[in-house]
C-alpha cells in the first residue's frame, strides 16, 4: 500500500469514527437487543435465559411474535408464546428477528432529495434481505436463513449514516451519480470522504455485531477483499443487492451498474436458473416482509 493509499485510509477512518461518535439515536441499539446478541453468542446460554430477557420488554414480545405467525415464515399454525418461538425456532432465529425488528426502526425521516427517502432505503434493504433468505433456501447455504437475511437487511446501513451525519453531502453525491459523473462508491470518497461501506463496517462494529454482518455491511461491493471464510456471506450479499437493484426496488443506485458474475454464483452454490426463479418470486417475497416488518 503507497504512502497515499495509507493516508487516505487513515482519513477515511477518522471520518466514519467522528461521524459515529456524532450520531444519536442511529448508533445506539436498543438495550434489549444488545442484551439478546450477548447471550446468543455466548455459547453458554439456553433458551431460558433468551425467554427471560425478551418478556420483560411486551413491545419486542409483540413484533417477535408477529413475525414468527406472518406469512414471511410460513410456520404451520399459530405459535402463540416467545417460549414456545424459541423452542420451535432457537434462539439463533429469534435473535435476528429481535435485531430486524429493532433496525425497522431507524429507517424514519423525510426525502432529502428527489431519488432518496429512508422508506426507499428501508425497501431496498428488505428487499435484499429477502433475496439473501430465498438463495440460501434455494442452495442449503450453510448458514441460517435468518441470518443471511439480517446480513442482507443490514447491508446498506452505512447510508443511513451518511444520510444523518452527511445529509447534504449525501444530495450531492447522488446528483453527481445521476448525472453521470462516475461510480456511486467513488463519488461518495471525493465528495464525504469515506464510502457507506466503511460507515457500515463503523457502525455493525459499534454495534458488536458477529463478524460476518460487519463484513456484509463493510464488504458487500467487494467481498474478495474479505478473509476466505467471509468471502461466501461478502458474495451473497453482493448478489442479492445487484439483483435488487437490476429490479429498480427501493434505492437502487448504489449496484444498479453491477453484475453477477458466474464466480459469484459458483461461490453460493446457485445456478442462473434459480437466480431468475428468485428473481420471479421476489415481489411476493418481498410484499409478504413489508406486511411483517412495516416502519
Amino acid at each position: 500500500m503507497t504512502f497515499m493509499a495509507v493516508e487516505t485510509a487513515d482519513k477515511s477512518k477518522a471520518i466514519v469514527t467522528k461521524a459515529l461518535s456524532s450520531l444519536g439515536e442511529i448508533a445506539t441499539l436498543p438495550e434489549i437487543t444488545v442484551k439478546i446478541i450477548e447471550i446468543v453468542e455466548n455459547p453458554r446460554s439456553t433458551a431460558r435465559d433468551l425467554h427471560e430477557v425478551i418478556k420483560h420488554d411486551p413491545a419486542l414480545s409483540v413484533k417477535v411474535l408477529k413475525v414468527v405467525n406472518s406469512a414471511f415464515y410460513g410456520l404451520p399454525g399459530q405459535i402463540a408464546s416467545i417460549d414456545r418461538a424459541i423452542i420451535l425456532l432457537g434462539l439463533s432465529a429469534v435473535k435476528n428477528i429481535a435485531i430486524a425488528a429493532s433496525i425497522a426502526r431507524l429507517f424514519k425521516g423525510g426525502r432529502i432529495s428527489e431519488e432518496f427517502s429512508a422508506a426507499d432505503l428501508w425497501r431496498h434493504s428488505l428487499a435484499v434481505g429477502v433475496a439473501c433468505r430465498a438463495i440460501a433456501q434455494r442452495t442449503h447455504y450453510p448458514v441460517q436463513p435468518d441470518e443471511v437475511f439480517v446480513a442482507g437487511l443490514i447491508h446498506d446501513m452505512g447510508i443511513l449514516v451518511e444520510r444523518q451525519a452527511f445529509p447534504e453531502q449525501l444530495t450531492e453525491v447522488i446528483t453527481r451519480y445521476s448525472a453521470g459523473e462516475g461510480d456511486f462508491l467513488d463519488i461518495e470518497r471525493q465528495v464525504i470522504g469515506a464510502d457507506h461501506q466503511a460507515f457500515g463496517a463503523g457502525l455493525t462494529t459499534k454495534w458488536k455485531f458477529p463478524r460476518h454482518l460487519r463484513a456484509a455491511a463493510g464488504f458487500h461491493h467487494n467481498p474478495m477483499a474479505l478473509s476466505p471464510e467471509l468471502q461466501k456471506i461478502g458474495h451473497l450479499v453482493q448478489t442479492a443487492d445487484v439483483l435488487c437493484c437490476q429490479e429498480k426496488l427501493g434505492f437502487y443506485h448504489t449496484a444498479e451498474k453491477g453484475s453477477i458474475t458466474d464466480h459469484m454464483l459458483d461461490d453460493i452454490g446457485i445456478t442462473r436458473e434459480q437466480l431468475e426463479e428468485t428473481r420471479a418470486e421476489l415481489p411476493d417475497d418481498l410484499s409478504d416482509a413489508e406486511s411483517t416488518l412495516a416502519v
